[in-house]
């Protein structure tokens, strides 16, 4: 039976929910790219069933901040995928905020693991600082859903080389919570 994972791009491609913007990037775009590479790489391996929160750059869910967070748990439960993971980009006043994070509703928890997993890999494959793992129960995605979800921050959109590295490469990122995935999963 298929490990069923449900891959939201964080954010819609206008607003509301757009998402943050740095060095010329969206955010929205770039996790949708990233995103898209992720769900390849699942489907690839056959051990995985998979369900994008947007399948083209153009799927825009809700009409609100509310009702566009509440499609993605929603269709998620509605799926009963095995797990959740949110991708982002994280964004800083400092331009030299740095790193990539996992938010999770608590630490102690499947969710925890797998996002230290992912962290691990992330870092490998990237380069960045690993920020670890944090939580955030008041996250809508990460407290509705009713699998382990990860809310991953893969870098600084406001940082110009880790926006310019996930803008180019999203083919690292994608590989990285893969891997991380597989790792928690002790296929790796």
């Amino acid at each position: 039976m298929a490990i069923k994972v449900y891959i939201d791009q964080g954010h819609n491609p206008r607003n509301p929910n757009s998402g943050a913007e740095g060095n010329g990037y969206r955010e929205q775009d770039i996790v949708y790219e990233i995103g898209i590479r992720l769900a390849e790489l699942l489907r690839q391996d056959g051990r995985f069933e998979v369900k994008l929160s947007r399948p083209t750059s153009e799927t825009q869910l809700g009409n609100s901040n509310a009702s566009s967070l509440a499609a993605r748990a929603n269709q998620a439960n509605e799926w009963g995928a095995d797990y959740f993971i949110s991708l982002h980009t994280n964004a800083s006043e400092n331009p030299f905020g740095s790193g990539s994070e996992a938010l999770v509703y608590a630490v102690d928890s499947k969710a925890g693991v797998l996002g230290e997993n992912i962290l691990t890999q992330l870092t490998a494959l990237t380069g960045f600082k690993d920020r670890g793992v944090k939580p955030r129960p008041g996250l809508y995605v990460l407290r509705k859903t009713r699998m382990p979800a990860v809310l991953v921050e893969l870098g600084f959109i406001t940082n110009p080389y880790e926006a310019q590295l996930m803008a180019e490469r999203p083919d690292l990122f994608a590989l990285g919570v893969y891997n991380g995935l597989l790792a928690y999963l002790g296929y790796l």
